[in-house]
């Protein structure tokens, strides 16, 4: 085993006590899958119902963008604050309030008569999203041992990932089914049942992680990073549908002194000795610092996910189910990760293993971006994609445990907010950047080669970007050692 495998690694800090009673652990993680599976699915699922929900509601074009946004950008805003909400008053409450929420908020988008209400309840989506989803990692980091991680992790990395897959695949399925005449509905009332056994299994079997006592939440740090959160994903969320007008524009650059002044404020608070929102710490460690940025690079892959079903139904004129059933290889992959991860932890390292996932997405995605064209793809086509969804499941829970492991559990909730907003915002970017290139080749009236061309332009300039985290993740082994070297 290579001596930068983080399950060899001695953490920070001891699991808390309630990683001492082993029972029901299995039940747990269940539960907390289910907590982790449930907020990305609803990103992808309703892609595939917006024609139906605009002939259901009679939605405007600005309402239905909204239903996809609305969400994307209120989930990414309230991250780091869910996250320290579990911190400060207990990751299984914090879950359960979180997975309360997003049910009666799913309830409040089936149910909805308009698109104005359809909007709403998506933004409560989201910011439900934000409380449950940063619990997880919390929780897995405060309960279960650093050898238990390793699998652990390798299934949180599956099921997040094979969202899309079951959001795309699912969406599809449920307009097409059309069960007990419920229609788009179903996509948010399928949610209903789902959550209440979650939140039945959360009071049963998950153990609470209390925090120290005292802590109180950081207002003016809440406030700022919810204003710097805003004028960075609103503008990157909906920008390209507006036009990029100047106003948004400025709001984008104006987010850059807002960070400044939320770091400042935050390290006042620290030096104070009061308890900020965002320990800015938690930055001067390397590997925590590269991680993010790599997390950030990782997830602008949202822009695959973006084109390829638009690419299929322009080029190819397949259905929307059809569309949804060709994302399968990429599931596929996916299915082939937990079972591989940690035999690969334990032969590679964690830190070789995730630059193994970086390239098995850049040459699946070059495989796929090469073999696009106007005719039905091939089997190499799809070999890519499975290379892809293998590569993502690598990725996805060795960069989340890599920056986990670097801190101890007491920290374990913003650390884990820091990761699923810098997930969100790097899907922000590179639907805004990537899609923007990919839509730039389509025109006003578009012919099935310029879905082609989209395609591959914007895919290959995103292999570009896998490749700098491929050269990038070279240098997080040696990071780590610096940091925590081992006795002779």
């Amino acid at each position: 085993m290579t001596d930068d495998s983080l399950a060899a690694a001695p953490p920070l800090a001891a699991p808390t006590s309630a990683a001492a009673a082993r029972s029901h652990h299995g039940w747990a993680l269940v539960v907390l899958l289910v907590g982790a599976i449930l907020p990305p699915i609803d990103y992808f699922i309703v892609n595939l119902a917006l024609p139906a929900i605009h002939s259901g509601l009679s939605a405007s074009a600005a309402q239905l963008q909204m239903v996809v946004s609305a969400y994307a950008c209120a989930n990414a805003v309230a991250q780091i604050t869910g996250g320290r909400l579990g911190d400060l008053y207990g990751r299984k409450r914090m879950f359960m309030i979180g997975m309360a929420g997003f049910v009666l908020a799913s309830t409040l988008c089936g149910l909805a008569t308009s698109g104005a209400m359809l909007v709403a309840g998506r933004i409560l989506q989201g910011l439900f999203a934000a409380v449950l989803a940063p619990q997880v990692l919390a929780t897995i980091r405060s309960v279960f041992t650093p050898h238990e991680q390793v699998r652990v992790m390798g299934f949180y990395g599956f099921v997040f990932g094979v969202a899309a897959v079951i959001g795309q695949l699912g969406g599809g399925a449920l307009i097409s089914l059309h069960p007990f005449g419920l229609g788009w509905r179903a996509i948010f009332l399928v949610n209903l049942p789902i959550g209440v056994l979650a939140l039945l299994g959360s009071w049963r079997f998950i153990p609470e992680s209390r925090p120290p006592r005292g802590a109180r939440i950081d207002m003016p740090g809440t406030v700022l990073l919810s204003l710097f959160l805003l004028m960075l994903v609103y503008p990157l969320t909906r920008g390209r549908e507006e036009g990029w007008p100047t106003w948004m524009l400025i709001c984008l650059a104006a987010s850059v002194p807002m960070l400044g002044a939320l770091l400042r404020v935050e390290a006042r608070s620290l030096a104070r000795g009061h308890d900020p929102l965002l320990d800015v710490r938690l930055f001067r460690n390397p590997v925590i610092a590269l991680g993010l940025v790599l997390a950030f690079l990782f997830y602008t892959l949202s822009a695959f996910f973006l084109s390829y079903g638009i690419y299929l139904q322009g080029a190819l004129h397949w259905t929307p189910l059809a569309s949804g059933v060709a994302i399968l290889p990429f599931g596929l992959g996916f299915l082939s990760s937990p079972l591989l991860m940690p035999r690969l932890v334990f032969r590679l390292g964690s830190y070789r293993v995730l630059t193994l996932g970086f390239v098995l997405i850049a040459l699946g995605l070059a495989a796929a971006a090469s073999l696009a064209s106007v005719s039905a793809p091939g089997a190499g086509f799809y070999f890519g994609l499975g290379a892809m969804g293998m590569g993502q499941g690598l990725v996805l829970p060795s960069v989340v445990r890599i920056v986990l492991a670097e801190v101890d559990p007491a920290r374990a909730g913003v650390a884990s907010g820091m990761v699923t907003a810098t997930l969100q915002i790097g899907a922000a970017v590179g639907a805004a950047t990537l899609g923007g290139v990919f839509f730039s080749h389509l025109g006003a009236h578009p012919v099935a080669l310029d879905y082609v061309q989209g395609f591959r332009v914007s895919m290959f300039a995103l292999v570009g970007i896998l490749g700098v985290c491929v050269l990038s993740s070279l240098a997080l082994g040696p990071m780590h050692r610096r940091l925590h070297p081992q006795p002779a």
